[in-house]
């Protein structure tokens, strides 16, 4: 099949690579819908066109005519191995509970295996659940990394006011997790809390004045699962509690760290409802023999 062929997605969206001058365009439209129309870290169109001529992939969901959400990636090597590297991804706030990222990335999955690689790497801000949620619980990613402060101070709307820190993913296209989770097999609800009641609390919240969860104390695993707490919804911290964005920067980095140290990595990420509340949870496990362990502290501009 012609990789550059557009193919309707099941509610709706076209998926395709970009091709045209003005679609590249509208990718920058879509970056300023959603971090803000002061916003400068837009992916040039000259740079998209080089990418997708060059190995690269700059792929488009679209409703109608009109693009509703991109994924840039291009060619990455570490020494060993050869894989995509997704540098970004958006879509615009109307379409954001369509499911679209999740279809963007599974065709970006599908071209990828067509280029005849089997890894895409990519870094998302660990405090927000609906990445994590994505990343980590629906396609199955297995985060290997905490990168501190990875981009500096960023200035848009997204992310101003806290400080850059990123976790690096790893998505291994043809594993068993991966290959089952595209399937549509997760583990139950049921399954989920009883590892989530089971887990050491690595970061301890309670609700704030304004309501907002907020943390109070972070502490080292002692279990054979942990937990590690994030927002639920991160804008609502930033509404509400912004005085608090560092704190739950810190104790997340503090958690991410102390348990890389002790040998635990991130196997998965839940939604529980407990009291009425939705809470979000990494759950982390002692690293399997034979995998690396996770870098704690990588440096800023290491992949």
């Amino acid at each position: 099949m012609d990789p550059s062929t557009s193919k309707a997605s099941p509610t709706g969206f076209r998926l395709r690579r970009l091709e045209k001058p003005e679609e590249f365009r509208q990718v920058d439209a879509v970056y300023r819908a959603v971090y803000g129309e002061e916003a400068t870290d837009s992916v040039p169109p000259p740079l998209q066109r080089a990418v997708q001529d060059n190995g690269g992939l700059v792929l488009g969901g679209f409703a109608d005519i009109h693009l509703a959400g991109y994924t840039v990636a291009f060619l990455g090597w570490d020494g060993t191995t050869l894989y995509q590297y997704v540098h970004a991804t958006a879509v615009r706030p109307e379409y954001q509970n369509h499911h679209l990222g999740f279809q963007l990335h599974a065709e970006l999955r599908q071209q990828v295996l067509q280029l005849g690689l089997s890894e895409v790497r990519l870094a998302f801000d660990p405090l927000q659940s609906r990445n994590a949620w994505l990343f980590v619980h629906r396609l199955g990613g297995r985060p290997d990394q905490y990168l501190h402060h990875y981009y500096g101070q960023m200035p848009d709307v997204v992310n101003r006011g806290v400080e850059s820190d990123r976790i690096r993913l790893v998505w291994s296209l043809s594993s068993p997790r991966v290959e089952e989770r595209l399937g549509g097999n997760f583990p139950t609800r049921e399954e989920d809390e009883a590892r989530w009641k089971s887990a050491t609390p690595l970061v301890r919240t309670e609700p704030g004045e304004s309501g907002v969860r907020l943390p109070v104390e972070v502490q080292e695993p002692d279990r054979p699962v942990a937990h590690l707490e994030i927002p639920f919804d991160l804008a609502l911290v930033r509404e509400h509690e912004s005085a608090a964005l560092g704190r739950w920067r810190h104790a997340t980095r503090d958690a991410f760290r102390a348990a890389a140290d002790l040998g635990y990595s991130v196997d998965d990420f839940v939604v529980v409802r407990v009291e009425h509340e939705r809470r979000g949870f990494y759950l982390l496990s002692p690293t399997p023999v034979g995998e690396s362990k996770p870098n704690p502290a990588a440096a800023p501009g290491r992949g």
